[in-house]
């Protein structure tokens, strides 16, 4: 390990996001007592929090909740940065492995999600097994134990990496916090992959299972229907809420009722399990909407999109949360997250405390 080495905690980001990742982890921080100063460039894909105090560290691997946090991809406990020599790489990447107090249970060289630092992929892809056979030999990698924790080897250049660990189930659970999604054969829209991500990355198991079959869900903004698709591939009942048109084939499946109406000023004859939404509007007047179907006993659950402005991303993603909290019940749990398929929006879901 290098001299100059420290320690921080690293997380990654849509680029162009990291001032609002910068100020979700540095709040996230100060609720926890826990002050530091945050290393964000414009566009790099990621950002550094480095704690004031060196054993503040310990106190964020205890007590630091990945799922609290609403603009990073990964969290990752990290130490760097360590020169890279061409000729040999793999002595002082070994060296640090061993001061994260390893062993480890799987290995991730990753880079920003960035076009320049794509341009590192065939480096990691060619040298990963040289360096995954030198931890094994160094008894620093058990590839059979899943449950250990991750170590990772993220490169801002060939020369330069940071190396860290992060928890599984205390963390994203793909290489770089991306979900390698395929566009489904069938589903009308890209919008498909949002409501797929979520399902995937947000929902805990419990939750998951009250998308089973005979279920009932109501997609406001329905059309063309990438969202009903994604619940009608659960064998789940959805009222489609939209003036515009369905898919013919997706309606052909017989669990989907299209009801031609505004979403803002429809309501259900009855509750229903879940309500998704992904219409576009203002955060404010979507926030409201789904407050008022919390307050009436609509539903039992729901995720929806607030699309962002350009301006003061963090504040209003903050008035939402503030708003739900304080019209809704305290057992209700309220997450929010930007996904990888997420663009100029985050993801909400609202289920109960125990979901």
């Amino acid at each position: 390990m290098n001299q100059e080495a420290s320690s921080c905690l690293l997380l990654y980001c849509r680029a162009g996001f990291e001032k609002e990742c910068a100020q979700d982890i540095t709040q996230a921080c100060e609720n926890l007592g826990i002050a530091g100063w945050c290393k964000a460039s414009p566009n790099a894909g990621y950002v550094m929090f480095h704690p004031t105090q060196a054993g503040d560290m310990a106190t964020l691997q205890k007590r630091l909740r990945f799922e609290d946090l609403t603009f990073s991809r990964q969290m990752i406990f990290a130490r760097g940065p360590l020169a890279l020599q061409s000729e040999n790489r793999l002595p002082p990447l070994v060296e640090a492995a061993r001061s994260l107090l390893g062993p480890f249970g799987q290995l991730w060289l990753e880079t920003a999600d960035t076009n320049e630092a794509k341009e590192l992929s065939a480096f990691c892809r060619k040298f990963e097994p040289h360096l995954k056979k030198a931890l094994i030999q160094a008894n620093l990698l058990k590839l059979d134990v899943p449950k250990l924790p991750r170590l990772h080897v993220f490169f801002l250049d060939s020369s330069t990496a940071w190396a860290g660990t992060s928890q599984p189930g205390h963390s994203s659970n793909w290489p770089m916090g991306i979900p390698r999604l395929r566009m489904p054969r069938g589903a009308p829209s890209r919008s498909t992959l949002k409501l797929a991500e979520a399902l995937l990355e947000m929902l805990s198991e419990q939750a998951r299972e009250q998308l089973r079959p005979g279920r009932r869900a109501i997609d406001l903004g329905a059309s063309p229907g990438g969202w009903t698709w994604q619940l009608v591939q659960r064998g789940m009942k959805v009222t489609a809420v939209d003036n515009g048109p369905m898919d013919a084939t997706l309606m052909e499946s017989g669990l989907v009722e299209h009801l031609r109406a505004d979403g803002f000023t429809f309501r259900p004859r009855y509750p229903i399990d879940w309500l998704v939404c992904d219409m576009v509007d203002k955060p404010a007047r979507v926030v409201d909407l789904v407050a008022r179907w919390f307050e009436r006993g609509d539903c039992r659950a729901a995720l929806f999109n607030l699309k962002l402005p350009m301006k003061r991303r963090f504040e209003e993603v903050q008035l939402a949360r503030n708003v739900l909290e304080s019209r809704l019940e305290s057992t209700w749990r309220i997450r929010m997250r930007q996904l990888y398929h997420d663009r100029e929006e985050i993801t909400c879901l609202i289920v109960r405390e125990n979901g």
